[in-house]
């Protein structure tokens, strides 16, 4: 399948710099996939769309300051760092924080590079791992820690011109509770308090999982051919209690939501030959592509996504290809803002 099918023209002017405030008041497409019906609303009417027959799952992932800037020792040229994970984990390790790191960063960053993030942090580049690196800091443990968490700025996509202006506060869900994305599950930002009160107040069942957003979730397809294309793993949890819980809301016909294509990778990660979620606190690489099979995922909310990303894939395999490109050039014609602080869609 090529990677052209999955390609859209979008000018810089829809790209959102900025979440609208108050959150709920961003635009909101309907799409009913079935009769292949398109409405306009804002996404505080997605009330109207949902009934105590539905269960809404959400990815409370919170983002952590994995960016890092610093100088080049000797030349003092600018540089930064993205933290992955720690060398031997798949996961960001808030517990031991070892010297050793996965990170991306420049093309620039040679091996035996050494750069300083500040007097007391330094670190050097110890190997060349395709795009990534190994880097090796000069302090460990709580010491590390609380230099990172003191230096971190928050990772923004390289979309948004001004991330400096943002208060970590303004790249987080309002439930973000367990630390460890790179990056935000983005769907759920149109989410307030007062909407949550309200859905809650509808006798709406919520349930929360865990997947931190790393390199799987926005790293580009570089094969022209998807199929080729591999995920890297990202981390995630699924309790037993929710599990139990999902299990028994679908046996009874209700209508599981996913928020975000983070909780639509996991549940599908967790679906077994019966149709059933088994718990699970491990890796997946699932790459949902057109052609895949929905086995526990009813309904998607979601936001609008890059060109040619692994997201529109599976938004495309979701509801059909077709009915998304029009989707996409209505929302255009209609000045929808795009990407991570931009408008939504609810996908019947």
């Amino acid at each position: 399948m090529n990677i052209s099918l999955f390609d859209y023209h979008l000018s810089k002017e829809f790209i959102a710099q900025e979440p609208i405030e108050p959150r709920d008041h961003s635009r909101l497409l309907i799409l009913d996939r079935k009769i292949k019906k398109i409405e306009h609303k804002r996404f505080y009417e997605i009330l109207n769309y949902l009934s105590d027959n539905d269960v809404l799952v959400f990815n409370n992932s919170k983002v952590v300051p994995a960016r890092l800037y610093g100088k080049k020792i000797p030349t003092q040229g600018k540089t930064e760092i993205l933290l992955i994970r720690p060398e031997n984990k798949k996961i960001f390790d808030f517990i031991s924080w070892p010297k050793r790191w996965v990170i991306i960063g420049k093309p620039q960053l040679k091996q035996e590079q050494i750069i300083e993030f500040s007097q007391a942090l330094k670190g050097k580049i110890e190997e060349i791992l395709n795009y990534e690196r190994i880097i090796c800091f000069n302090m460990e443990g709580n010491a590390l820690k609380q230099e990172i968490l003191s230096l971190g700025q928050f990772p923004l996509p390289p979309y948004i011109t001004n991330p400096i202006k943002y208060s970590f506060s303004k790249y987080q869900t309002i439930y973000a509770e367990k630390e460890g994305s790179i990056a935000a599950p983005t769907a759920g930002f149109h989410f307030t308090k007062d909407l949550f009160k309200k859905i809650k107040e509808k006798g709406i069942d919520i349930q929360f999982i865990t997947l931190h957003v790393g390199l799987g979730t926005f790293l580009s397809v570089k094969s022209q051919d998807i199929e080729k294309h591999q995920m890297h793993s990202e981390s995630f949890e699924l309790s037993k209690d929710v599990a139990k819980i999902l299990n028994k809301a679908k046996s009874e016909g209700k209508r599981i939501i996913a928020v975000g294509t983070t909780v639509t990778r996991v549940l599908e990660s967790c679906v077994n030959e019966n149709s059933e979620l088994e718990p699970k606190q491990e890796q997946t690489d699932l790459f949902i592509y057109p052609g895949c099979k929905f086995k526990f995922v009813d309904s998607l909310i979601t936001n609008f996504h890059l060109p040619k990303s692994t997201l529109l894939m599976l938004v495309f395999a979701f509801a059909g290809g077709d009915i998304i490109l029009k989707a996409y050039q209505q929302a255009i014609m209609k000045k929808y803002r795009f990407f991570s602080f931009g408008d939504a869609m609810f996908i019947k």
